[in-house]
């Protein structure tokens, strides 16, 4: 809106020129961005029979629910696959929204010493790329540990990130330092500042690190795929690469399992629209 307000001005013809032509590009960006869920659900409702077909239509011949049915039956652990996403994926973002947040506090209300040193250290291990740090990652959760296929592979390198202590420490550098001190002339210890001041004040950042935690996790292919052997421990990202063979593809059925696979993230984002709107550009406070 405030960019149609922003060419509002000039002459009538131009001003009607300039907000078609924004509207026009507005327009392709949003089908751009929309046009693979809409492909991904007409897919799902095609016949399984199909699924072999190397031709990709945007309209099914018919619709059916068959594909979807095909996907439960198509393995005995299709409903441990979305069973095992959502402990881990639910797992990661638990234990991100706590520890990210006490250490975002840390780091932006309590003064001990090297805090700024270990908060560049921190800073500059986001520096690194993801794909780096999976080689040492597997020998550390494989050879070392020995605790492959496990829960505890999925979720323990995905305990807490950076990027979320990051967040964290950004939005509550804001928040004024008086109403902690207040809190401490009421007798109020450190926890206690963070569990009834702190936290209640960080609803949205807390918020939208839940969103994208999940998300991301709930997305992971590649590590999942690495740590995990048997198919009772894959997540559904993972069990979808189990309807692709060498000579044919269950193509229906794969976009169906991945229709229901988005289902639990639309949840989580929809019931966390109004925090998630008012917080998106929480990393921009300053500090």
């Amino acid at each position: 809106m405030a960019l149609y307000k922003q060419h509002s001005g000039g002459r009538p013809a131009a001003r009607v020129a300039r907000n078609s032509a924004i509207a026009v590009v507005l327009l392709l960006f949003a089908v751009a961005t929309l046009f693979p869920i809409y492909f991904m659900l007409i897919s799902s409702f095609g016949d399984p029979i199909e699924a072999g077909a190397a031709s990709y239509r945007l309209w099914p011949g018919k619709f059916t629910f068959a594909s979807y049915k095909f996907f439960f039956d198509f393995s005995p652990h299709s409903y441990r696959w979305l069973l095992n996403s959502i402990i881990v994926a639910g797992s990661v973002m638990v234990t991100n929204v706590v520890f990210a947040s006490l250490a975002g506090y840390a780091f932006s209300k309590i003064r001990f010493a090297g805090r700024n040193v270990l908060f560049s250290l921190l800073l500059s291990a986001m520096m690194i790329p993801y794909q780096v740090t999976q080689v040492p990652l597997y020998i550390l959760i494989v050879n070392v540990f020995h605790i492959e296929n496990t829960y505890s592979a999925l979720i323990l390198p995905g305990l807490v990130t950076v990027y979320n202590i990051f967040l964290a420490k950004q939005f509550m550098s804001s928040i004024p330092n008086e109403i902690i001190e207040s809190a401490k002339v009421e007798g109020c210890s450190q926890f206690q500042i963070f569990t009834k001041v702190i936290a209640p004040l960080s609803k949205t950042v807390l918020a939208v690190m839940a969103i994208l935690t999940f998300m991301d996790s709930w997305n992971t292919f590649f590590w999942p795929f690495l740590v995990t052997n048997s198919m009772d421990m894959q997540t559904i990202q993972v069990g979808l690469k189990n309807f692709r063979f060498a000579n044919t593809t269950y193509f229906s059925p794969m976009m169906a399992g991945a229709a229901i696979s988005a289902i639990p993230m639309f949840i989580l984002f929809f019931s966390l629209q109004r925090y998630f709107l008012e917080g998106v550009t929480v990393g921009a406070v300053k500090g």
